[in-house]
């Protein structure tokens, strides 16, 4: 039976070193936020009680669901040259009008505490990365915690995503492992099955209940599942645990795995950039 991966263990030991490291400092991060989102509120409500463990300054700036693309990067322009900020986050999702893919360039790179600005995806490419997208360090996070051996491992990323799927590989890459990234092709091909029975390390990020079949889990593998999906009302990942936790050494608990550590590697991010 697998053992649990709990990113809050993780999370608090991170924790107690920003604390350190940030000290008597003033720091303040900048939230904007268009519209109104459950989801997004409740991921809101984590950074904001983080930061005020952490002594950090959280500012929220709720912006009319009509805000413009043009006007949400003049606010943006603002904060960015606000001495005051030292962070800053526009959160998901916006609405239609609005293309996160473009916002996302116009927050100076110092400051894009979500490692997602073109110069900050650049350096990970480049090998030297210095602010990293936050769900991909929280797995990075997770597998150093249990000795971060990866060179030669065979590691299937289920998902392509620009906030996870794609940093993650070349972060992994730069490790040695040996990597696939599977997507919505490789399932449409009937081939998601037979990559990940070869996983020795299996990282999934698609956001539908149960994709992965427990009995599909190699012998040993660690799983990261990074999906949430609500089943009636319950929240689960994107890999049938029970058959999974039968077969896998490791495997992280939906809730309580990955997610404890997005909202902290956020908070390192911020520490980083402000070069603490």
């Amino acid at each position: 039976m697998a053992k649990l991966l709990e990113g809050r263990i993780i999370a608090e030991q991170i924790k107690s070193l920003l604390k350190e490291r940030i000290k008597s400092s003033k720091l303040k991060l900048d939230s904007i936020q268009v519209g109104d989102n459950p989801a997004s509120d409740l991921y809101i409500k984590a950074q904001k009680k983080l930061a005020l463990d952490l002594g950090i300054e959280y500012e929220l700036h709720n912006l009319p669901k009509e805000t413009s693309h043009d006007k949400l990067i003049v606010f943006i322009n603002q904060l960015n040259l606000n001495k005051a900020v030292n962070g800053i986050i526009v959160q998901m999702p916006l609405p239609l009008h609005i293309d996160y893919k473009d916002i996302s360039r116009y927050i100076l790179p110092e400051k894009d505490v979500e490692g997602m600005h073109p110069v900050n995806l650049g350096k990970i490419f480049f090998g030297k990365p210095k602010i990293l997208p936050c769900t991909p360090a929280a797995v990075i996070e997770l597998l150093n915690s249990l000795g971060g051996f990866l060179q030669g491992k065979e590691i299937v990323i289920i998902g392509h995503s620009e906030i996870v799927g794609k940093p993650l590989s070349l972060l992994l890459m730069d490790k040695l492992a040996t990597v696939c990234v599977c997507h919505i092709g490789t399932s449409k091909a009937g081939k998601l099955e037979e990559h990940v029975r070869r996983a020795d390390i299996l990282v999934t990020s698609v956001g539908k209940a149960n994709l992965i079949k427990g009995e599909w889990v190699k012998e040993k593998a660690i799983v990261i599942d990074v999906g949430i999906n609500k089943v009636g009302d319950k929240i689960v990942g994107d890999v049938e645990f029970e058959e999974a936790a039968k077969r896998a050494s490791w495997i992280t608990p939906v809730p309580g795995g990955v997610g404890p550590l997005t909202v902290i590697m956020l908070m390192r991010n911020l520490v980083e950039a402000a070069g603490l």
